[in-house]
């Protein structure tokens, strides 16, 4: 059987290529200089500035929405945003290409609309009255039917399948519905127009308006203080609330308005649970406390830009490099300079597993300013008041990102945990299971390695293990001293195990390179056609190599059972997580009472790589 007429999109296989649908609108503009004031094709201008400022409004309420930093205590649904969710929605805006063909038609048909003047205000009253009058009845009306029998189960029932509404949810329909809606927005819009009244700005203030509530309704953020209402109570029935709005997700026989509750007040629908569930969320009751938190931090300039404030479909994907960024880097300069100056740990994304809150926070601080000695205390500043913020919250574990658990830095968290005795919140930097992730990745049957960082916490780690291994680790490093302090550490038998090599010309015969120090292109030259790259340095090393092959920073998949998951962990593929943030997972879960600070105890990586196993989490 096939599907019901309307209900799908004729561009929706088109993918990204569907904006070139634009075309002949941007060509008509181009070719007539449509932005200047003279021009014959001005209309066309306006009405591609129309959708681009449109799509921005419902963009804006979603970057909102995701600023959890902001909106963690107004939040409707407690749950977070999936990566099915985000897949699902990512051609929301399939209807502006629809409303734009119409318009552009209606455009040419009625040659007046062409010289409509840039405003009118006896046109914007005519507009609301006409608003009141029959857009928001007419709408009542045709979302209530949509709500019946064959309606239902083949259009309105898309809408209704998102969990989580954001403000693409309210796009997020088929294409009769939109037709529908487009024509309670042209009621007032042609009404006014066809009566002598219409101007530009009616145009643009009443659909951006329109859109602006749709966005707000399904935005899941309450911004509506209890007050307002309580001082003007009529307000209750003149414009509805995104908590208002979020009953008829979850009651699907109430709240059918457009924007005002008036209709349903008359038509019998109206759920007053609204008033008080507004209450209980302005009041917080949906900010939770974490049991865990990933303490992160921002790699560089462009990859600020991956977050689901900033865009949330580019955060749903493993980092990389694309053209739009090139357009945003200056704001992200200037944001870089104004977080450095002001912001404080803040709140970035979360998600839940097993019934438990996990968050991670970010430090306002970009990789290259670990490296700057002047900014070294105001770092450990940050992280430290993130640590007693947790502690006092409440929070189980806080587990340490890489630049933040550096050596130089605070000895892997030792500094904190010397400083603060008494902390109940478990420090954790996760490097256990980092080296037992590296360690795992090596073939089995490879007797020789070529360790650089080989003298760090994870480089001293992973040697003294392979080394009891009989696998012959060549450990480069210029310190006899730390070379020597280590290879004691190693049982007397196993000390053969470990070779100092102070030159990388060392490994030109060594197919299997574990990387803790970055490589330039120039020192990779040295390793022989077919060898791996195992890495633990901060950022990657650069794949310069074509006849090698580049392992990806030390990471595990998080187990099945995530929920509310829709960010990519930097350049990791969709539910995969460095091994640090899985290193304190696996704290938590374990309920290990101890902080994991300082030097590794390399007896245990064995212990938590199983513990990581058992609790679902997967070697990628």
């Amino acid at each position: 059987m096939g599907a019901s007429p309307l209900s799908t999109w004729p561009w929706e296989n088109l993918g990204s290529y569907k904006y070139l649908l634009y075309g002949p609108l941007v060509a008509k503009v181009v070719a007539s200089r449509g932005w200047e004031s003279n021009s014959p094709d001005q209309w066309c201008f306006y009405l591609l500035l129309l959708f681009v400022l449109r799509g921005a409004t419902f963009g804006l309420w979603v970057n909102y929405c995701n600023m959890h930093f902001l909106t963690r205590q107004r939040r409707i649904f407690k749950e977070g945003i999936d990566f099915a969710q985000i897949d699902k929605e990512w051609h929301w805006d399939n209807f502006f290409i629809l409303q734009c063909m119409i318009g552009a038609l209606a455009f040419c048909i009625f040659p007046f609309l062409r010289q409509l003047p840039f405003w009118d205000m006896t046109g914007i009253g005519l507009a609301l009255l006409l608003h009141v009058l029959i857009s928001e009845p007419l709408y009542y009306w045709a979302h209530r039917q949509f709500h019946k029998g064959y309606l239902f189960s083949n259009y309105h029932y898309l809408h209704h399948s998102i969990r989580i509404p954001q403000a693409f949810t309210a796009c997020f329909a088929t294409p009769l519905e939109h037709l529908l809606l487009m024509g309670v927005m042209g009621v007032p819009l042609l009404g006014a127009c066809f009566v002598g009244h219409g101007s530009w700005g009616l145009l643009f203030s009443y659909i951006l308006l329109f859109d602006f509530l749709r966005g707000m309704g399904s935005s899941n953020v309450e911004v509506f203080s209890v007050g307002l209402f309580q001082a003007f109570p009529v307000l209750r029935y003149l414009i509805y609330t995104p908590t208002y709005h979020s009953i008829h997700h979850t009651e699907k026989n109430s709240n059918f308005c457009l924007f005002m509750p008036l209709f349903d007040w008359l038509g019998g629908t109206m759920n007053t649970k609204a008033w008080e569930l507004q209450k209980e969320i302005i009041s917080g009751k949906n900010d939770q406390v974490p049991d865990f938190v990933f303490l992160a931090h921002v790699v560089d300039v462009s990859q600020s830009l991956h977050s689901q404030f900033v865009l949330r479909w580019q955060a749903s994907l493993p980092y990389k490099f694309r053209l739009i960024l090139i357009l945003m880097w200056p704001g992200a300069f200037i944001s870089m300079l104004m977080l450095w100056a002001w912001s404080k740990t803040f709140l970035f994304s979360f998600y839940n597993l097993r019934g438990k809150l996990h968050q991670v926070w970010a430090v306002p601080r970009y990789g290259f300013q670990y490296f700057l000695p002047f900014a070294k205390d105001g770092i450990n500043d940050q992280i430290e008041l993130a640590i007693l913020r947790a502690d006092k919250m409440g929070v189980k574990v806080l587990s340490l990102a890489a630049l933040n658990k550096n050596e130089a830095l605070n000895g892997g968290g030792t500094l904190f945990v010397k400083k603060h005795p008494d902390l109940k919140v478990r420090v954790v930097h996760g490097n256990t299971l980092t080296a037992a992730v590296i360690i795992n990745e090596i073939p089995k049957g490879t007797t020789e390695v070529f360790l650089t960082g080989a003298t760090s916490k994870l480089g001293r780690a992973i040697a003294l293990y392979l080394c009891k291994k009989r696998v012959r680790v060549m450990m480069l490093t210029l310190s006899v001293e730390r070379f020597n302090s280590i290879q004691k550490e190693a049982p007397e038998e196993y000390r053969q195990y470990l070779v100092q090599v102070t030159k990388y010309q060392s490994a030109q015969h060594c197919k299997t390179w574990i990387v803790g120090k970055w490589l330039s292109p120039r020192e990779q030259r040295w390793a022989p056609s077919g060898t791996h790259f195992h890495q633990f340095v901060v950022p990657p090393i650069i794949s310069f190599r074509r006849d090698c092959t580049y392992g990806k920073l030390a990471a595990m998949r998080l187990p099945e059972d995530v929920e509310g998951l829709g960010t990519c962990e930097y350049t990791l593929e969709r539910g995969v997580i460095h091994a640090c943030h899985a290193g304190g997972i696996v704290h938590f879960l374990e309920g290990y009472t101890y902080h994991e600070v300082g030097a590794i105890d390399v007896h245990r990586i064995d212990i938590v790589w199983q513990a990581a196993l058992k609790h679902g989490l997967r070697p990628v």
